[in-house]
């Protein structure tokens, strides 16, 4: 699950998620997932990051077909010290768009929503 908006005052309060803004400025609700339980499925994005920083973002169809991606994330699950799970959207152009934004995606710190 991952909640979506354009302000941060827009996102719910949801259980275990972690805020990030992406790079258009979005913010992002994600679902944080222990790395020891961290398992790819069909279902889902995942972004992977260290101290901040976001490491590799993708689906486990693109780590079991592209060999390029499937290096990139053995060496970004080396590093990380946190998951995430996202809702992967349905059409190919979302996916690509919402994979850029968290590609250069930053932790909001500081903001709560009570």
């Amino acid at each position: 699950m991952s909640v979506v908006a354009d302000r941060f005052e827009d996102l719910q309060p949801v259980a275990r998620a972690t805020n990030w803004r992406g790079r258009s400025g979005r913010f992002y609700a994600l679902d944080t997932v222990a790395l020891d339980r961290f398992v790819l499925n069909d279902s889902g994005m995942y972004l992977l990051a260290a101290g901040g920083l976001v490491l590799w973002v993708g689906t486990a169809d693109e780590v079991v077909n592209d060999a390029a991606t499937r290096t990139r994330f053995r060496a970004a699950l080396d590093e990380a010290e946190i998951a995430f799970r996202i809702a992967a959207p349905e059409h190919e152009i979302e996916r690509m768009t919402l994979a850029w934004d968290l590609e250069g995606a930053e932790p909001v710190l500081g903001l709560n929503l009570a």
